[in-house]
């Protein structure tokens, strides 16, 4: 099967049927008619739909080397600065749509796929089979159009587990036995981000949780359907509202975070990845360079975010007569610069990239990267700004049925602005409220704050993507050495 359209998706999710509990409730039924989940498998149906549309299916698909059908370009393994240009215009098509809202958009798991697969040939020395797995499993995914979640963090009692308790006491994540069908596997990970809206997960614990053993049992990644048995998916509280207009953001864009359990789940033998050497984990990661592909990916939802905090920044400003004050403007051009350099930044992986050994086309590390240790704080500085500039407006917004009740006259005459309607004043100052102050807003600036790791994480990986300091400490010891003693 090629691409799928917006209906097939909405069909596949629906006829999952899967463990799912929301508020101590087993879910039951479709879920694109659960108000917890509907909106945003409406928004994510619409992207399908877009690679399915004659205008766009060009910009966002290619051939499938196997099949010859069209499949989806962020499956594409870039091997030239076309190919990669190729997957950041699908990708910012994408991106724009969702102005930059959906952390866990279907390209952002077909490109970590992609760098897997990427890497596959690492696995050759560890087990032939495995490496052959990753490949077939890439491909099914591609030629299938699979939506995929993804599984890496476990739960902090996992990991204190894994390090002090005997292996069979352990709750952290391992495998329990191998048998004829495959890998019996147990324990639990914490923000499956759209895991019940995905077809397919994929298990990647991170290491390392286990004495160094000749077959660490802690040491593995899979990939699996959601519906196994034995496979539980719990969710946090629901931001979710079915009125776009007392809730824009979150009627389209709320992703539902969950925690998964894996209780004696039966891996099959075709799904496991690697198994019993952490080694050739770290290995997946550095030899199929994730961090490098996944940040081209987020860097184009980052300008396409910048874009949309812009916007409602400008607009604020108009709607509150200050568009022109010096604070407007110097606020402004503070997001105008820092829009303009996340494109320079992404510019510059792309003007900078190189072959790898496997002849396939690497973007520059060090922009990326750079625009990853940039963006969460001033994220919060807009987010800031925004709140400032609202004031009190922001907390005094009534809802849409205020606008046709009894007090209407009274909402329409003192809540209106200079130029506008008291309708659409009240929706934007809704938008501002959604995203500065209410819970999905929150729940936005701790994802972006945590994105990509924790800020020491990701200025670590900065710090360790240039391989040349002593050459800069260099520099300074031979400007010292030629002044006058």
């Amino acid at each position: 099967m090629p691409i799928k359209n917006g209906k097939q998706y909405i069909e596949r999710i629906d006829r999952q049927h899967i463990n799912l509990w929301y508020n101590g409730e087993r879910v039951n039924g479709p879920l694109s008619k659960h108000p917890v989940f509907s909106g945003l498998i409406q928004t994510q149906a619409k992207l399908y739909d877009m690679q399915c549309d004659d205008k766009y299916k060009d910009q966002m698909t290619y051939l499938s080397p196997d099949t010859g059908e069209s499949v989806g370009l962020s499956y594409l393994p870039p091997s030239s600065l076309e190919d990669l240009q190729k997957r950041r215009k699908m990708i910012e098509l994408w991106s724009r749509e969702h102005h930059g809202f959906l952390g866990r958009s279907p390209d952002y798991m077909n490109t970590a796929m992609m760098s897997f697969y990427t890497a596959a040939h690492t696995l050759e020395e560890h087990n032939p089979a495995f490496a052959q797995n990753l490949r077939d499993y890439y491909a099914y995914c591609r030629d299938h159009d699979i939506t995929l979640s993804h599984a890496f963090i476990q739960p902090p009692a996992s990991k204190w587990s894994g390090q002090i308790d005997q292996f069979e006491d352990s709750i952290a994540a391992k495998v329990e036995d191998i048998t004829e069908e495959g890998y019996i596997v147990s324990g639990a990970f914490m923000m499956a981000t759209q895991g019940p809206t995905c077809d397919e997960m994929i298990v990647f614990p991170t290491p390392s949780l286990a004495p160094e053993d000749e077959v660490n049992p802690y040491a593995f990644a899979f990939a699996v359907p959601n519906t196994l048995e034995g496979m539980t998916f719990i969710c946090r509280e629901s931001h979710a509202s079915e009125s776009s207009y007392d809730h824009p953001l979150s009627s389209r864009f709320e992703e539902m975070d969950t925690l998964v359990i894996f209780d004696r789940v039966l891996v099959p033998h075709n799904r496991m990845f690697y198994y019993g050497d952490e080694t050739f984990g770290f290995r997946l990661f550095h030899d199929g360079h994730f961090h490098t592909h996944i940040g081209h990916q987020i860097i184009s939802r980052y300008i396409a975010k910048t874009e949309f905090l812009l916007g409602l920044f400008e607009t604020l400003a108009d709607e509150q007569n200050v568009g022109l004050e010096p604070l407007s403007v110097a606020n402004v051009s503070k997001i105008m610069t820092m829009l303009e350099n996340f494109k320079a930044l992404r510019l510059a992986s792309e003007t900078s990239a190189e072959l790898d050994e496997q002849g396939i086309l690497i973007p520059s590390s060090s922009p990326l990267l750079a625009a990853s240790v940039q963006f969460p704080p001033f994220y919060l500085e807009v987010i800031n700004m925004l709140q400032l500039l609202g004031s009190s407006g922001i907390i005094m917004s009534p809802m849409k049925n205020d606008l046709s009740s009894e007090p209407s006259l009274y909402v329409n005459q003192y809540l209106k602005g200079l130029t506008t309607e008291a309708k659409d004043r009240i929706a934007l100052f809704r938008l501002v409220w959604e995203l500065t102050a209410g819970p999905f807003g929150g729940r936005q600036s701790q994802f972006e704050r945590f994105f990509f790791g924790s800020a020491q994480t990701v200025h670590i990986r900065m710090y360790n993507s240039y391989d040349n300091h002593e050459d800069y400490r260099q520099l300074i010891h031979n400007f010292l050495a030629n002044r006058d003693t």
